[in-house]
């Protein structure tokens, strides 16, 4: 497995973080801690959380997953795991804020109130990458990030990123970071993978320019790029859950992602996988472990399996003529997300 820096951080992580955003909903206590052992046995060091996991977010199960890490975190040496989580920031219409009365927004009082229930629940003197979760593009960055700097100036965080952020956000709060002489973000989250491949452009040179890593979530496009949504809605899917039970934004979200495009883009890829002898989660991870402004690929997973098959993709490198039968898909079925196929940041 690779290492790479965080940004300018200086940190460095494995090229394959294990995200945690089911622990405590689709996955209990006890398989929780079982795929983190499986990941740090396979020596994934990267591990990523939120205060609002697990999803989909309730006022029942906020901070649920910090509890679960915290707890497994006490079985492991602290300084051999580099910790990732989040404070929320504003739901943008994608749901209500269930804490800090539903208002959350990223002023220095909450971000201080957060990080110190963070702290708590992780039972943890330190965050080694402090995220803002969702922008908050009317707070006056000065202020936001001038609150993240003193909690690094205080031990309490390594280093600062963001998360679902725009091109123009980014490069916003980096000229109020280089201007206030502030923290500076050194990561972005965002959801990237082959049916969401908008990174590639705008944000990418982003990253390549201002020397910020991107760590992109959701790389097997919400399960979709396994192919199990092919053929009929699995059980005890996010998605299908969505669709079945979910309000407006999510049945929204679902239909954005399980759409005739997607699961033909899906159905083709497969395809590819099947001919290199590999499943279709391994090169997916691998594709996006092979863009250079990518630091580490978020996987998630829900089973052992899930995990196992994402791991496949390790020490896999998908040669110039996969990459190019790859990229013919996207020419003939570009951004499936959208209807229209227009890319937009």
């Amino acid at each position: 497995m690779q290492r790479r820096c965080l940004g300018q951080s200086g940190i460095s992580v494995t090229d394959i973080c294990m995200g945690t955003m089911t622990f405590g909903s689709q996955c209990d206590e006890s398989l929780s801690h079982a795929i983190m052992d499986r990941a740090y046995d396979a020596g994934i060091d990267f591990l990523d959380a939120a205060e609002m996991y697990p999803v989909p977010p309730t006022a029942e199960t906020f901070g649920r997953t910090e509890e679960i890490v915290g707890r497994w975190l006490q079985t492991k040496p602290r300084d051999q795991i580099i910790l990732a989580t989040k404070i929320t920031g504003p739901g943008h219409g994608w749901f209500s804020p269930p804490v800090r009365g539903g208002r959350t927004a990223l002023d220095a009082h909450q971000i201080f109130a957060a990080v110190e229930d963070s702290l708590r629940r992780l039972q943890t003197e330190y965050i080694d990458l402090y995220q803002t979760h969702w922008p908050d593009h009317g707070m006056r960055y000065q202020d936001s990030l001038g609150a993240l700097e003193r909690l690094r100036e205080q031990g309490k965080v390594r280093a600062v990123g963001c998360s679902n952020e725009t091109c123009w956000g980014l490069m916003k709060n980096l000229w109020a970071s280089e201007k206030y002489g502030v923290a500076r973000y050194d990561t972005v989250q965002n959801n990237f993978s082959l049916i969401n491949r908008r990174c590639e452009s705008e944000l990418a040179q982003v990253c390549r320019r201002e020397n910020v890593s991107l760590l992109p979530y959701s790389p097997l496009g919400g399960g979709v790029l396994t192919g199990k949504y092919n053929e009929s809605l699995p059980d005890n899917a996010r998605f299908t859950d969505y669709i079945q039970n979910g309000g407006p934004r999510q049945k929204s979200m679902a239909a954005r992602f399980v759409n005739d495009r997607t699961l033909e883009t899906t159905r083709r890829l497969s395809q590819i996988a099947s001919d290199l002898g590999i499943s279709p989660a391994a090169m997916a991870v691998a594709w996006s472990r092979q863009h250079d402004f990518v630091a580490s690929t978020i996987v998630g997973a829900t089973t052992l399996k899930q995990l196992d098959e994402s791991l496949q993709a390790v020490d896999l490198i998908l040669d110039r003529e996969t990459l190019d039968r790859i990229d013919e898909i996207d020419v003939d079925i570009p951004c499936p997300l959208r209807e229209d196929g227009l890319r937009r940041l």
